[in-house]
């Protein structure tokens, strides 16, 4: 019998996961995965994406997603893009394959706490690069229904909120082409 891979981890996996988060390295790190968001609730899971300064991950629907955070309504330019921590992914939804579920555009294998990665710090992503906004990242109700309510606790936690568990937020400042397996580089 082997484990089912869609199951909710119990609150006991996900804090045993914690050490493991904590040793993603903070300066060199690894692209994982790429995702992107054609249409509400798909995703396509690229090997290549180009990050343009006017879409952020090309053919993704951030461009046409409405905020009440904008005076017009329109996108919000510091969530053009959601990057969130390998390790942590896998804590919460297992095998790479369930991610995607988690609605980011960018896994990458790096410590991305507050602490490290705090608001304007830049990464270097392939040719392109990328700076972190200040904007939160939170948990949502998707997130609870696909991953469960122990995953949304564990990383809006007081220590999840700390090592920015459920993810960040950036947004393009050089336009380039990314590749699952590039190196993310913290530039300041």
């Amino acid at each position: 019998m082997t484990a089912d891979p869609a199951r909710h981890r119990t609150p006991e996996e996900l804090e045993g996961a914690l050490d493991h988060i904590r040793q993603a390295p903070a300066d060199h790190g690894t692209l994982k995965l790429i995702v992107r968001r054609p249409a509400v609730d798909e995703r396509e899971v690229l090997d290549t994406g180009m990050l343009s300064l006017d879409e952020g991950l090309v053919g993704d629907t951030w461009n046409q997603r409405s905020s009440t955070k904008t005076p017009d309504g329109g996108p919000l330019l510091d969530a053009q893009l959601n990057i969130m921590n390998a390790r942590a992914a896998a804590a919460v939804a297992g095998p790479i394959e369930r991610w995607a579920l988690a609605g980011d555009q960018l896994y990458i294998d790096l410590d991305i706490s507050l602490e490290t990665l705090p608001a304007g710090t830049q990464l270097a992503i392939g040719e392109a690069v990328i700076e972190v906004t200040a904007e939160p990242h939170t948990g949502c109700g998707k997130f609870s229904s696909r991953f469960g309510l122990d995953a949304l606790r564990f990383v809006n936690s007081p220590t999840g909120r700390a090592l920015n568990l459920r993810g960040i937020n950036a947004r393009v400042v050089t336009p380039g082409p990314i590749h699952t397996g590039n190196t993310v580089t913290r530039l300041n």
